[in-house]
């Protein structure tokens, strides 16, 4: 049994005729379900499925595959599902797996096979097939340091069929998925919901020497009592100084009465994620020069919401993004116009204290496989997270919340989450609070 409700099967099918609307005659798709990874002895890792076999099937189980072949002689064939069969010792020890018929309610797809049909059946098409479409991952921010199942089936394929015209389906998938459907959006706002059902939370929890981990710990207990799965990535929970380091994870330090606490986290819900940051004081009171570098910070999300419209190019986007946040630099003094006038183009002065990029696509991926290099457009769904760190003053600010682009503005998915700092003061401050 799932713990989120799903979406309807039609949504999938719908995915499916838009991939294949795009592929030459005779062409043939296979996706296979990511590894389950071993830890050490008998140990593995919590599975997480391949989001582009989920995005057109809806199938959250290990050891599937789905093949398309619209072409097929075969009706029955056109579209398959292979899944691992019930294996009664497995059942013992981990528990029952999808039927045949729970298969076809969640994906639409009406051929389900066992596994073990895959190699026989994959052969008969390989014949008729001119056309091979193999899906890698390939996301920019991708570092590959393991053979994944899917390259090793490539591997496989090519040498038992050298003949065939073999092309790539990441494109084509990153394509379609850049833009959300009304269905989607839906799961992305219940994983925005949870997420600040858990930052409110946080907000009566949090007070001066606690450690960073058990602001974790709350976080994780209000993500998975809502029927999220838990972390939609690993979770920042950065203190004082840790703030400043981008990726700071240990979660293990001391929040010290002054500390601002820098928050990157986000609920998962139905495999969609939710990012979002918020920075807090450890003792509910931020100190002036605090206040002053948040709001700073807050100045530049709110316009550069505005700024992400249809037609807009992200790089346009970022150098303008890069320039209000210059102008915030030399108001909090931490830049001069010397600074500015001395600068290198192409390395700003501002990435001294921004250096990272502002927006990101968002869904089934928390760095969503869309290309940065298309044009926004309605129904896309980004991230906006700018900030300013300081090392030096132990201060690191970072606020995110995640959007979706309409025709004429934006949604904001993650508007009802405390962002001002009265707000946040007033509800860090209320009686009852630990």
């Amino acid at each position: 049994m799932l713990r989120y409700t799903p979406l309807s099967s039609a949504l999938y099918v719908r995915h499916r005729k838009q991939l294949t609307a795009l592929l030459p005659p005779n062409s043939l798709a296979v996706l296979l379900s990511n590894d389950r990874l071993p830890t050490n002895a008998d140990g593995v890792m919590n599975f997480q499925q391949n989001s582009q076999l989920f995005y057109l099937s809806g199938i959250a189980q290990e050891e599937s595959i789905l093949l398309l072949f619209p072409d097929a002689k075969e009706p029955a064939w056109r579209e398959i599902v292979f899944t691992r069969a019930a294996d009664p010792l497995r059942l013992i020890w981990e528990g029952r797996v999808l039927t045949r018929d729970e298969v076809r309610h969640q994906s639409g797809v009406q051929s389900v096979y066992d596994l073990d049909a895959f190699e026989g059946i994959f052969f008969q098409l390989m014949v008729q097939a001119d056309h091979v479409y193999l899906e890698t991952n390939e996301h920019y921010r991708a570092q590959i340091l393991t053979e994944t199942r899917t390259a090793r089936f490539i591997k496989e394929c090519q040498a038992k069929h050298p003949l065939h015209n073999y092309r790539r389906l990441a494109p084509l998938l990153a394509r379609l998925r850049a833009i959300k459907s009304p269905e989607e959006i839906q799961q992305l706002r219940k994983a925005c919901r949870i997420t600040e059902k858990g930052f409110r939370q946080v907000l009566a929890f949090v007070r001066p020497d606690i450690k960073e981990y058990e602001i974790e710990a709350q976080y994780a207990q209000a993500f998975l009592s809502r029927g999220s799965r838990g972390f939609a990535y690993t979770p920042i929970i950065a203190s004082g100084k840790n703030a400043c380091v981008l990726h700071y994870v240990h979660n293990s330090a001391v929040c010290r009465d002054g500390d601002l606490i820098l928050m990157d986290v986000g609920a998962e819900y139905g495999n969609y994620f939710a990012d979002m940051t918020r920075c807090v004081p450890a003792n509910g009171q931020f100190t002036p020069r605090q206040r002053a570098i948040y709001e700073a910070v807050l100045r530049v999300m709110r316009t550069a919401m505005t700024l992400l419209k249809p037609g807009t190019r992200i790089s346009e986007y970022q150098q303008a993004v890069g320039q209000l946040v210059e102008k915030e630099l030399c108001d909090l003094k931490l830049l001069t116009p010397q600074d500015i006038k001395n600068q290198n183009p192409a390395e700003p002065a501002y990435k001294k204290y921004f250096m990272h990029n502002t927006s990101h696509h968002l869904g089934l991926d928390v760095h969503d496989v869309p290309s940065l290099h298309q044009k926004v457009e309605e129904g896309m769904v980004f991230t906006v997270e700018p900030g300013i760190y300081v090392p030096d003053e132990s201060i690191g600010v970072r606020l995110e919340n995640d959007i979706v682009i309409t025709k004429n503005g934006y949604d904001d998915l993650m508007a009802d989450i405390p962002l001002e700092v009265e707000e946040i003061e007033s509800l860090m401050q209320k009686k009852g609070r630990p």
